[in-house]
């Protein structure tokens, strides 16, 4: 799993230091924002749980987190924590093996299951909208 790329940052990142830890992937991590604000109104946080942790944007629909966007060098990563039914859902629906995989194989916790998918280029984000879409729904 690729490192948090703001871990020992005692403030949040801003805007220049976002794009340029992301590189080429900070254009998929804005359209990634844009075609979730084009199906919900998400509210998006900025949170690090102490500076070894680093630093994510939380997304949110009202009170209910959806999942965490985690800035990387040239990446990030969504981590999700799916309820169970969110997992029954997914499991049935049409998302590429590879994300069902992730899915079976992901480590449970209280909080749900924790399905994390490093995203390096806009092929990767049909599979976490349809994700989002079934968090909210489930």
């Amino acid at each position: 799993m690729l490192p948090n790329a703001f871990v020992g940052y005692a403030k949040r990142p801003a805007s220049k230091e976002l794009a340029d830890a992301l590189g080429p992937a900070k254009a998929v991590w804005d359209s990634l924002l844009r075609r979730l604000s084009e199906q919900f109104e998400p509210t998006l946080e900025w949170n690090s749980y102490s500076p070894k942790a680093g630093w994510s944007m939380k997304v949110k629909q009202g009170s209910r987190t959806i999942f965490y966007m985690v800035p990387c060098s040239n990446a990030f990563r969504v981590a999700f924590a799916l309820g169970d039914k969110a997992v029954q859902v997914a499991l049935q629906s049409k998302l590429p093996q590879r994300v069902l995989r992730m899915i079976k194989e992901a480590r449970k916790y209280p909080e749900g299951t924790a399905v994390r998918i490093e995203v390096k280029n806009a092929s990767e984000l049909p599979p976490i909208l349809t994700l989002a879409a079934i968090k909210l729904e489930n």
